[in-house]
């Protein structure tokens, strides 16, 4: 039985996280939006990933979420569409640090309040996967990010899901990898077990609220090869080469957050 200064302890993390959360966000928005005024279009990009990084890396900290990582860093000289299972919010804020770039996010984040202006600052690429033209208009976007040498983020399960099972992958954003150089990273995403961090089968604002008022939690990251596109490759192929080599990083990733390899730091 949980004694009452748990219970306290618990509420008193969840309510310092939730207005660091917003108050962090609220500061750095603010101060960013200010700086991209006064900064030349060219650098508008460097500005905003860095900004972004400080972000995320903030929020990991206050959310007291231990990261280790394995894998090679990614090159520059391409563009990159980082590919990974989802399991936890603190999922977009661990590639974000790791990676930079626009992320792919469901279309109704934009509508909440402050997070959904902070995900528009930051480059999001909404999509409504309901939606054919939301659809379209998304595989667009990510194409031209693509040959522009960007680097993109993307969830292709479609949603957080409990466990290490990685499910079906959506076709999407493979549709837009096709004909264009780049190579798609591969990452594969393990909470540990008695993490409260990882998702439970809940709203995502239950999961919010409870990932709040969390005692510290590690997660560990494992980056796989590249898979190299190019102008044979087939948006089916890649989808399932991409999808089994996740599924492979997800196990490497639960042997490293339960003590059965070294991370390597980042």
């Amino acid at each position: 039985m949980r004694s009452p200064l748990h219970d306290i302890a618990r509420e008193m993390r969840r309510t310092a996280r939730i207005a660091g959360l917003v108050g962090v966000t609220s500061a750095m928005l603010s101060a960013y939006l200010v700086r991209r005024r006064f900064v030349a279009p060219r650098d508008r990009d460097q500005v905003r990933a860095r900004w972004v990084g400080l972000w995320a890396s903030t929020l990991l900290d206050l959310f007291a979420v231990r990261v280790l990582a394995r894998g090679p860093m990614v090159s520059t000289d391409r563009g990159h569409l980082v590919v990974a299972n989802h399991r936890s919010a603190a999922d977009i804020l661990l590639l974000l640090r790791a990676f930079g770039g626009p992320i792919v996010s469901r279309a109704d984040l934009a509508r909440w309040p402050l997070i959904g202006r902070a995900a528009k600052a930051a480059g999001t690429v909404f999509v409504e996967r309901s939606d054919a033209v939301s659809g379209a208009s998304a595989v667009r976007t990510i194409r031209s990010l693509l040959r522009e040498k960007a680097t993109v983020i993307l969830f292709p399960e479609g949603t957080t899901y409990p466990g290490d099972d990685v499910r079906p992958f959506f076709a999407g954003a493979f549709v837009a990898a096709m004909h264009t150089p780049i190579d798609i990273v591969p990452v594969g995403i393990a909470y540990a077990s008695s993490s409260e961090a990882a998702f439970v089968d809940e709203t995502f604002s239950a999961h919010l609220l409870r990932m709040a008022a969390a005692p510290p939690s590690t997660v560990a990251m494992c980056v796989g090869a590249p898979i190299v596109v190019d102008d044979s490759s087939r948006s089916a192929t890649l989808r399932d080469r991409t999808h089994a080599a996740v599924h492979e990083l997800v196990r490497a990733a639960r042997q490293l957050v339960d003590g059965g390899a070294d991370p390597q730091s980042w």
